[in-house]
């Protein structure tokens, strides 16, 4: 029997309610036909009730895109109600089969071809992870003073709580080896916006290793993060982090 091809890097892009910014698929999937190592993208449409999936279905099937008339070459994932963002990265890293799994942003709030700083130390972490607050970080264009402050109040609560030195915990550019992902996204527990540093504590608590890697950035004033309400359902789920690793649920 032949083995089975695994490609070398899986993309998974989450998305609810983003008819607006679907588009960006042609983006994102123009980028990577131009490398020369093999990739698939996994779209995860979360319960969206706009017309986001009509016109991912109309994306998939255009084929006058190129000018050799291929298609976009990517996989939906859709279910129904609406779970959360971390449901929906969860759903596509367990449905994925790279040697590699990145999610990232349909906003591009983080430019794909940022995704070039990774390849270096795919082979030698096993989580590799955007940031925004390192030095050789470049924001291009700011948050409101009261949702940096908001953002640095986060990380400082989520590196006591958890005890890690991560710089970033809600970059969302993040890429994970394939044994990593399958532990790791096995075992998340929190479905929408805690998500991000459970997988990295779980990571951490089954001993993979994590580069914090700095990454261009742009604010996208159309984010779903609604202020203050998310941070705080966020902080609790830092609480129940915890509290879960403590039941056991993370072994």
């Amino acid at each position: 029997m032949s083995k089975i091809h695994k490609p070398h890097l899986s993309i998974v892009i989450p998305v609810y309610n983003e008819e607006k910014r679907v588009n960006n698929l042609i983006q994102i999937i123009s980028y990577f036909k131009k490398q020369r190592y093999s990739w698939e993208v996994i779209v995860v449409n979360d319960g969206s009730t706009d017309k986001t999936i009509r016109k991912l279905k109309l994306l998939k099937n255009k084929a006058s895109l190129f000018p050799n008339g291929n298609k976009l070459r990517f996989k939906i994932l859709s279910y129904y109600p609406n779970t959360g963002k971390g449901f929906a990265i969860k759903t596509g890293m367990l449905s994925a089969t790279g040697k590699h799994r990145l999610f990232l942003d349909i906003d591009l709030s983080t430019p794909i071809d940022e995704v070039d700083k990774f390849l270096p130390f795919l082979k030698k972490f096993d989580i590799v992870i955007g940031s925004r607050k390192m030095k050789s970080s470049e924001v291009i264009v700011r948050q409101s003073l009261l949702r940096e402050f908001l953002g640095k109040t986060f990380t400082y609560i989520s590196q006591k709580i958890l005890q890690m030195n991560v710089s970033d915990f809600t970059c969302g550019f993040k890429c994970f080896n394939d044994k990593a992902a399958e532990v790791i996204f096995a075992k998340q527990k929190i479905h929408r916006w805690g998500f991000d540093p459970e997988i990295l504590y779980i990571g951490k608590s089954k001993k993979h290793s994590i580069k914090e890697v700095p990454v261009r950035w742009k604010n996208d004033p159309g984010t779903k993060v609604k202020f203050p309400r998310d941070i705080i359902n966020s902080l609790i789920e830092l609480v129940l982090i915890r509290l879960n690793s403590l039941r056991g649920l993370y072994r």
